[in-house]
């Protein structure tokens, strides 16, 4: 029987509550004599995926999104979100109470500056805001007589009265044998970076289980424990973590490579470096504006950067690699009986959104490998399919029927994490929908197939993606592609392939690539593999080259590919990348999905 265990399909948004919370909240404020209050979807350490204790924007106002953020005001408010998420937020939200904007068409510190009554005084919590982003606020009001207050405590957390408590997830070491490289050694390489300062505080989960080779059970769908540490260019690292996230064996094993403190050491301990004059190195991407600002207070140099471990961490080891590999072969498995048996199933019409998505965490789990997904399945059919990040629940779930399917979904593997997209018909489609289909593929192809120079950065290769839907006047809101983590987050910098992606790209990194098109209240359609940048060797090259070489194994759909709109080139690509993904999987294949699969990688 399929079911999902990673996963709840409960429709947990509470926009229908607002009203009584955002009355409370005001009467919350009102008594602490502050007129507004900055609400972002966050925690102490910026993270995606956040404790229940710290989803205060879904409590307040029902969205559920993992980016946005709401203004209250004592007479409006209004709730900011990006591309992915101006079909969902209008849904979840009372509109009535909150209004719901484009933070690309209106950022929250520009209507903060047009809204907010002179002399009045708005709030924030400095532990869940970056100094950047307050900055950010304090230039937008600068003309007008508004204050900025940072707050002691959280004032949502005072009206929140069944709040849930912050987690305790345990403490795991990750092994060389997976990791690659000791946690000495990585501790020196990140001191060899630090450049002229005296310490560095690791505020990024992600960066701190990368350094000390740890994971741990915080936060859904990323293996991350919650916790802060220094490392100072001399002497053993501090690594403030809660005790009873730690077994004996594992204290015992991290006490080795640092000190262990309590959470709420790193404000004392910084406020004596503050003391010291040293000068530490903050994450400007994580770091809390609480504990920059109590360091300069104290007489501290803060520097603001780019946290050295974020490349580090970008550009993955053999060993990391060969993990990525056995780990995208055993998805693959997973994925194309998921997608044999839907073929065989959905055509029946008994199928729905929900147990679409507990049969592919099934299939994933029955590999006897699968420690979680590494995000909630994208479970969208038809009109659904046209939100980009559309979360199915038990109130939303659609019968699939003939039309267009859209599967996003990703598992986390102790040897790595994948992430992967397939668009797939149900009857006989359209040959509009075949002509946006073959688009989309021909941008993940040219991705996929691009060679660039060293140096190149993923803004210069965000085009190639968009070249075919660009020449029909289409296009999508989101970036092509993502870095992702070893084990670690689905969702990882700084590498990225879209307009903003500065980073230059290097061997190891880890990529999605991902062009999609959406047409609102029909379809949508997405393609995503994970791709691997490689250095290419070109005989007469003048310089150095790269590449990309594909993780990700399964069938594109070739019943919604229109092949006369494919290019030579195009077409030998697809039918080399089924061939790969037919030799690859047939040997861990029973018959019949091996039948289905000689025939879905046919050539065109």
């Amino acid at each position: 029987m399929f079911e999902s265990r990673f996963q709840s399909f409960a429709d947990d948004a509470c926009g229908q509550d607002s009203a009584e919370r955002l009355a409370a909240l005001r009467a919350e404020l009102a008594r602490r004599r502050i007129d507004g209050f900055i609400a972002p979807r966050a925690d102490e350490h910026q993270n995606e995926y956040v404790p229940k204790s710290a989803e205060r924007l879904a409590w307040l106002t029902g969205f559920t999104g993992s980016a946005g953020v709401v203004v209250i005001l004592a007479d409006k408010a209004a709730l900011f979100v990006d591309g992915r998420y101006t079909l969902q937020a209008p849904e979840q939200v009372d509109t009535k109470r909150v209004a719901v904007f484009d933070i690309s068409q209106k950022a929250p510190a520009r209507w903060l500056a047009e809204t907010a009554k002179q002399g009045a005084r708005i709030g924030y919590d400095p532990w869940v805001h970056t100094p950047a982003q307050i900055e950010r606020y304090s230039k937008a009001l600068e003309s007008k007589d508004v204050t900025l207050v940072p707050l002691d405590s959280n004032p949502i957390d005072a009206v929140w009265t069944d709040r849930p408590e912050p987690p305790r997830g345990a403490v795991t070491l990750y092994p060389p044998r997976l990791a690659g490289v000791a946690a000495k050694t990585k501790i020196a390489r990140v001191r060899k970076a630090l450049g002229e300062v005296d310490a560095l505080l690791v505020s990024d989960p992600h960066a701190l289980a990368w350094l000390f080779n740890l994971r741990g059970a915080d936060v859904a769908h990323t293996p991350i424990a919650l916790a802060f540490a220094v490392l100072p260019k001399e002497g053993k690292p501090l690594l403030y973590v809660d005790p009873a996230k730690l077994s004996a064996k594992t204290r015992s094993s991290l006490e080795g490579l640092a000190d262990i403190y309590e959470p709420a050491d790193v404000v004392e301990d910084l406020s004596d470096a503050g003391a010291r004059g040293m000068t530490i190195l903050f994450d400007s991407a994580t770091a809390p504006a609480k504990l920059v600002e109590l360091f300069r207070a104290k007489g501290g140099k803060p520097k603001l950067g780019e946290d050295p471990i974020a490349l580090l961490k970008a550009v993955k080891n053999d060993i990391e690699l060969d993990g990525a590999r056995a780990a995208h072969l055993r998805d693959g498995v997973a994925l194309t009986r998921f997608l044999a048996w839907f073929a065989e199933t959905a055509p029946k019409g008994k199928l729905t959104e929900i147990s679409a998505a507990q049969a592919l965490e099934t299939f994933r789990r029955e590999s006897g490998e699968l420690r979680d997904l590494s995000f909630p399945t994208i479970s969208a059919f038809g009109p659904h399919a046209a939100i980009p990040h559309y979360r199915v629940t038990e109130a939303s779930d659609l019968r699939i029927s003939r039309g267009c399917y859209l599967v996003d979904s990703g598992a986390q593997y102790l040897d790595g994490t994948t992430d992967v997209t397939r668009t797939i018909g149900v009857g006989r489609p359209s040959r509009q929908l075949r002509d946006h289909f073959t688009r989309v593929l021909q941008g993940h192809i040219g991705v996929a197939r691009a060679v660039f120079p060293v140096g190149v950065s993923g803004a210069q290769l965000d085009a190639f993606a968009r070249r075919s839907l660009w020449e029909a006047g289409l296009d999508f809101d989101h970036g092509t592609g993502h870095g992702v983590g070893a084990y670690l987050s689905v969702h990882e910098g700084p590498q990225r392939i879209s307009k903003l992606g500065s980073t230059p790209l290097q061997p190891g990194m880890i990529l999605s690539d991902e062009p999609g098109y959406y047409r609102a209240g029909e379809y949508g359609i997405r393609l995503e593999n994970l791709i691997v940048v490689e250095k290419r060797e070109i005989e007469g090259a003048e310089r150095e080259m790269l590449g990309f070489e594909t993780l990700t194994l399964a069938p594109f759909d070739l019943a919604l590919v229109e092949p006369k709109l494919l290019s030579v080139e195009e077409t030998r690509w697809l039918n080399a990348y089924h061939a790969r993904v037919r030799a690859e999987l047939s040997p861990h294949l029973d018959a019949k999905t091996r039948k289905w699969l000689a025939q879905a990688t046919r050539r065109l």
